[in-house]
């Protein structure tokens, strides 16, 4: 017998009415796998452009969408310690399948959720949490450095600007897009804040910094204004940690631009960069759940307003993540 599931299926590429909410078979685990009753499940930009087709799917649609998900393990496959039935984890899925009430996904993607941590808090915080510390172990600051930390204000930004000076930063300074995000974001950590909605914010930048320089760019925005903000960095020393592509394009500059200054462009992305984010998603669980990150949840909403989330993001109107709940 086939029991069924609400869920939210991608029926084509497109805007956000083509996630519709339906019922689906409830999934199975397979060797090597866990089945868990969601209960909290993250709306991630990415997703965003997947669902629009700016970025290729791995699978065709129609599917039932999203990546990651937090709940209650409720059927392990062959393979699998049965200690984890009953057991809160967060994890990723394979590629789809997580907008709904129950998720497979690869058991090795299972991480504990430590006692004390909400279902809803670790969503919050398992992927852009768990970039940012790779990203700062990476950046090697050593305690006297200026960084700038783009869109601090939501996803890996946030988590970034509340790590920095920990790691070793002796300032940050943010962009973020509008006031209500700028507060945020000084709310969270940062000295300084640029609004990037400004289409001349590296000249902004470089008012703030008054003849002074960075040393360090965790750039998510890239684009055209990526090469303004690299010759802000100091050269010999400066290093650009290139991680998204907010503006729709990643960093335009060229190789000349760092071989005659001798500045530094680190690229963080691949299967290598996504084993090292896949080892810190225990570090930021036990993190959150001391209380020493602010999960940054901007809303719950109920899994069958998916629509609405991906609106909102597409807004740019968040002050923190979006979870959906069945």
């Amino acid at each position: 017998m086939e029991f069924m599931m609400q869920a939210i299926v991608m029926t084509a590429t497109g805007g956000p009415e083509v996630l519709v909410a339906t019922q689906a078979p409830v999934p199975t685990a397979d060797a090597g796998e866990v089945v868990v009753r969601a209960e909290a499940i993250p709306v991630l930009f990415p997703e965003t452009k997947l669902r629009s087709g700016a970025f290729p799917l791995a699978v065709e649609p129609p599917l039932v969408f999203g990546f990651q998900a937090a709940g209650v393990v409720t059927e392990v496959g062959d393979g699998v310690d049965p200690a984890l039935l009953g057991r809160r984890v967060a994890l990723n899925t394979k590629g789809f399948g997580s907008y709904a009430e129950f998720v497979g996904a690869p058991a090795s993607s299972a991480v504990p959720i430590p006692d004390g941590l909400s279902s809803v808090d670790a969503a919050a915080v398992l992927m852009s949490g768990s970039v940012a510390i790779p990203l700062l172990e990476t950046a090697r600051l050593t305690g006297t450095e200026t960084v700038l930390i783009e869109a601090a204000a939501t996803g890996i930004g946030s988590y970034l600007t509340q790590l920095a000076k920990e790691y070793g930063a002796a300032r940050v300074v943010a962009t973020a897009g509008g006031a209500a995000k700028a507060e945020r974001a000084r709310a969270l950590g940062a000295d300084d804040v640029i609004d990037h909605n400004d289409p001349v914010w590296p000249d902004r930048l470089r008012e703030t910094l008054d003849g002074t320089t960075l040393d360090v760019v965790f750039d998510s925005i890239g684009g055209e204004t990526a090469r303004d903000v690299l010759a802000l960095t100091t050269p010999l020393h400066g290093r650009m940690l290139s991680y998204g592509w907010l503006s729709g394009a990643p960093a335009q500059f060229g190789a000349t631009d760092l071989i005659t200054t001798g500045r530094t462009l680190i690229g963080c992305a691949g299967p290598d960069w996504l084993a090292r984010v896949a080892d810190s998603r225990n570090a930021i669980l036990t993190r959150a759940a001391a209380g020493g990150i602010d999960p940054s949840v901007d809303s719950i909403l109920p899994l069958d307003q998916a629509s609405k989330a991906h609106q909102l993001l597409e807004d740019r109107t968040p002050l923190g993540r979006i979870i959906l709940c069945p």
